[in-house]
């Protein structure tokens, strides 16, 4: 039998930010992906062709409704310094945050060239939710 395969990136790392680099909050883009949302129109996204993948979390039980709270805590998690170490073109692979309801939620950039980003909420079992919610409260 295979063993199974970790469904979460071990390689993922907070990196440090200096306080500079959060001119990043103000030119930062949220574009989604449907298969995270269950209602998707108010972010300008059609609905998955074919049925949504059943592993595909989705924001819509953390209260992420519209792409304006997605932007908010986008920016958020940029001024809170929770960024990851690996960066493309200058933005962060990864970029997370906290609901007010205590929800961590993690931000994978889609498009390099404009710093836009998808985002979902990081899964109970994900090792890295840990880091994520006690680097947020010390930051608080």
């Amino acid at each position: 039998m295979k063993p199974r395969r970790n469904r979460y990136n071990t390689k993922r790392k907070l990196g440090s930010m200096p306080a500079e680099d959060t001119l990043l909050a103000s030119r930062v883009s949220y574009g989604g992906n449907p298969e995270h949302k269950r209602n998707p129109g108010d972010f300008g996204l059609t609905p998955p062709a074919a049925h949504r993948r059943p592993d595909k979390s989705l924001c819509d039980g953390t209260g992420i409704l519209t792409r304006a709270a997605a932007l908010k805590l986008l920016r958020a998690g940029i001024r809170q310094g929770l960024v990851s170490e690996q960066k493309r073109n200058g933005w962060p692979q990864n970029i997370w945050a906290v609901t007010d309801a205590g929800e961590p939620v993690e931000a994978m950039l889609e498009n390099p060239e404009q710093g836009a980003y998808h985002g979902y909420p990081m899964p109970e079992d994900d090792p890295f939710r840990t880091q994520i919610l006690e680097r947020w409260r010390q930051r608080l």
